[in-house]
């Protein structure tokens, strides 16, 4: 069964405390995002950003054209999650 996962398109992002953590593809993408969820945290997959500059992106680029599904996994605390947590500070 294949699985579609809501990319946010890079342009419409608004920070409000997110943390990027990694861009990845599919399947650890989709672990990724499970697990986080699983810790209590809220999760969203954007999008990348355009490439522009001389920044390397011949890894990301040689993934898109064999058909991989990149996303950045970025994270952000949820609001009735608690303050502290002994296991991750």
């Amino acid at each position: 069964m294949r699985r579609v996962i809501p990319i946010v398109p890079a342009e419409q992002v608004q920070d409000d405390g997110w943390q990027r953590l990694s861009t990845l593809s599919e399947p650890r993408l989709s672990e990724m995002a499970q697990n986080y969820r699983a810790l209590g945290y809220e999760v969203e997959i954007r999008g990348l950003p355009p490439r522009c500059g001389d920044e390397c992106t011949s890894c990301l680029d040689a993934g898109e054209a064999l058909g991989q599904v990149l996303g950045t996994l970025y994270v952000r605390r949820r609001a009735d999650a608690p303050a502290t947590d002994e296991l991750f500070d």
